[in-house]
């Protein structure tokens, strides 16, 4: 019988081989949940909505979405650069805007240039019990500049690679934006010992500029 030669990277049967900086590793394929939550969906929807507006695109639309993947390289949601082909790059482009309830393009937008993210620190504190989130912008951000981040984790937690969407930077007041109401709009309020991770990046025309990941601990409540 032929023996099959074990891949690279990628799953076979039940296993899942992964090639990282220590060499390649092996571990079991567990199915991925579903747990179908609102932006999940909304975000399908979205998907399906701009995939079947790519198909309504002309010939010299579509070749005009070639020709400018062909020249630009796109920055994703974990500040990796890519080059993506005519189709991948509407569909990022346009889905980006349409998660945020923005209007899309049917002609690729030129690639912004962004000022230097101006988010300089992620800082909480817990008065009487009253937890507050804020990071601080010493400098106006772009118009659209996104907050994503995850649930509460263990201080332990040392790499998060999920952060869902959060809502857009409240405006700064004397250099803070305030992002309590935001966070706990969708976890609560988090814990004495927690630890909070909060991503930030600026948006143009459905380009982002590479992220900024903060990260800071629940004190202990003062008096």
């Amino acid at each position: 019988m032929k023996k099959l030669p074990v891949p690279q990277s990628g799953r076979k049967n039940d296993a899942v081989y992964l090639n990282t900086r220590y060499g390649q590793v092996v571990r079991q394929y567990v199915r991925p949940s579903d747990p179908r939550t609102p932006h999940q969906l909304d975000h399908r929807e979205n998907l399906t909505t701009v995939s079947r507006r790519w198909r309504t695109l002309d010939t010299g639309q579509h070749a005009a979405w070639r020709v400018a993947a062909a020249k630009n390289w796109f920055v994703t949601d974990t500040g990796t650069r890519v080059q993506l082909n005519g189709y991948t790059f509407f569909v990022r482009i346009n889905l980006r805007r349409a998660d945020l309830d923005l209007p899309g393009f049917d002609l690729p937008p030129d690639e912004p240039i962004f000022n230097p993210n101006p988010v300089e620190e992620l800082v909480i504190t817990n008065i009487g019990g009253e937890t507050t989130i804020k990071v601080r912008v010493p400098s106006p951000p772009a118009q659209y500049t996104l907050v994503q981040g995850p649930a509460p984790t263990r201080t332990g937690v040392r790499c998060v690679q999920h952060f869902p969407f959060l809502g857009f930077l409240p405006a700064p007041i004397d250099g803070w934006s305030y992002i309590t109401e935001l966070y706990e709009a969708r976890y609560g309020v988090p814990k004495f010992g927690q630890a909070i991770w909060i991503r930030i990046c600026q948006h143009i025309d459905g380009w982002i500029d590479v992220p900024k990941v903060l990260r800071a601990r629940v004190p202990a409540p003062d008096a």
